[in-house]
């Protein structure tokens, strides 16, 4: 096992969560300008080792709303959302970024929870791998154990939230990008149903648009907090809404357990973590029983046919709003490798997208006798660095990562709310993630249910 990384100490930070450090704001005990100040100090202490942050704006934040119920908080934004007068480099070594003119709009909405911003978080190139690797610079690593993957692809925010730079910050999540890392990290990651917050209008010609934002955090209730702090700036009626969780319900629930995906079986510390998450929701008097997933491997070709046209869009728009120097032929291994594949299995594309809408009613079917689903959030515990690398053989990656997002692109497909837990160890001390898995909409079971399970089995801390 390499070093543990953090940066938690005796400053204006200190261990507190980001509703605690609001509340602080509030009281006057604190200003925002010494919590950024003592977060700025904790970047450059940690990032020469740890390689998270993508952009440093430490001299011109963006600040937040000072009303917002996180407000005064500092944060980071993955690099694949636009912050005004920061570069959105997209992770992708294939161009030079230049400062965004305007924020998008959901950074709109980040800012308008009190949250400021000040830098961009690193990713792999767009978003695509789930481990924050590159073709030649250096991979974000893992504060755990800095030989390890952090995961991806919000890695650089997890990085940053686990090693105590922030206590929350950005993520987003197209096929496990928020889950992921959160469960290498030993973090909190919900993602939310689709259409919970303002979509980039970019998104909205996709036959599928399967990414929604979020945050990963090192509590549940500032998970809880963030979540109700969007809906003050934008709620959609066509959803339930959620408003603010404080604590677990008294209702009880039927819940079924997965083991097996639709390609592998877990690992044993991972079938570990998950039967440990079952007995303690019996234990709290719910019905536990184990289920298998409504899918088979055919739906993992399909997601990776429709993820390779992602890809191929990305790499041949890309240029059209990037101002010069971009040159595709410096694109990652994996999203060469995916437009490639794309372009050579085209005529099955129809009929991947005509299935995988259909996946909406077969997953809420799963929900006609249980009301939430326990799984894995990945098939085996953190992997080494190089191990998803894109400059291996694509046939070998894309097997590899196969195998190991096995669970979490189902709910960026049907559109349904997931959020991953640190719900157990491995021998070693690394943590291992625990999804909990929701009917649409109902985000308020998952972080009930979060708030138990936090509460029954304290989260690990990397600086205990």
């Amino acid at each position: 096992m390499n070093d543990r990384v953090h940066a938690f100490g005796d400053d204006a930070l200190g261990t507190h969560d980001a509703v605690a450090l609001a509340e602080a704001v509030r009281r006057g005990e604190v200003s925002p300008q010494e919590l950024a100040d003592a977060a700025v100090a904790r970047a450059r202490r940690v990032d020469p080792t740890l390689r998270a942050v993508a952009h440093e704006g430490y001299d011109a934040p963006r600040v937040g709303a000072p009303d917002g119920r996180l407000g005064g908080v500092p944060s980071f934004v993955k690099d694949n959302r636009d912050v005004a007068g920061m570069p959105t480099g997209q992770g992708s070594e294939a161009f030079t970024p230049q400062p965004a003119a305007t924020d998008s709009p959901f950074t709109r909405q980040f800012v308008g929870t009190g949250l400021s911003v000040l830098g961009k978080s690193r990713l792999p190139e767009f978003g695509l791998n789930a481990s924050t690797e590159f073709m030649t610079g250096e991979p974000t690593r893992n504060p755990w154990d800095t030989g390890r993957s952090v995961g991806a692809s919000s890695g650089g925010a997890a990085a940053l939230v686990a090693a105590g730079v922030v206590p929350l910050a950005h993520a987003n999540d197209g096929g496990g990008s928020i889950r992921i890392p959160a469960a290498c990290a030993g973090l909190v990651g919900l993602k939310v149903t689709r259409g919970r917050h303002l979509l980039d209008p970019q998104s909205k010609p996709l036959p599928i648009d399967l990414v929604v934002d979020g945050v990963v955090s090192r509590t549940v209730r500032d998970t809880a907090t963030f979540l109700a702090a969007l809906e003050d700036t934008y709620r959609n009626p066509a959803l339930p809404p959620v408003g603010l969780v404080e604590g677990p319900a008294r209702r009880r629930l039927r819940v079924g357990v997965v083991h097996d995906s639709i390609v592998a079986s877990p690992d044993a510390e991972t079938v570990a973590a998950v039967d440990a998450t079952a007995a303690l929701l019996e234990a709290a008097g719910h019905h536990v029983e184990e289920v298998a997933l409504p899918f088979d491997e055919s739906f993992g070709d399909d997601f990776t046919q429709y993820w390779s046209l992602l890809a191929e869009l990305l790499l041949d728009t890309v240029k059209l709003t990037v101002d010069r120097g971009y040159d595709r032929s410096r694109a990652d291994g994996l999203a060469l490798g995916l437009r490639a594949h794309h372009r050579a299995n085209l005529r099955r594309t129809p009929g991947a997208v005509r299935r995988l809408r259909k996946a909406a009613a077969t997953y809420a079917a799963m929900f006609d006798r249980h009301e939430l689903i326990v799984s894995p959030t990945l098939a085996h515990t953190t992997p080494e660095l190089g191990h998803l690398s894109p400059r291996l053989d694509f046939a070998e990656l894309i097997d590899r990562l196969r195998h190991y997002v096995a669970y979490t692109p189902i709910n960026n497909v049907t559109g349904a709310p997931s959020v991953s837990l640190p719900m157990g160890r491995t021998a070693g001390g690394l943590p291992i993630g625990v999804q909990l898995l929701g009917a649409h909409g109902d985000e308020r079971t998952l972080v009930e249910t979060a708030f138990l399970l936090e509460e029954a089995a304290p989260f690990p801390r990397i600086e205990a």
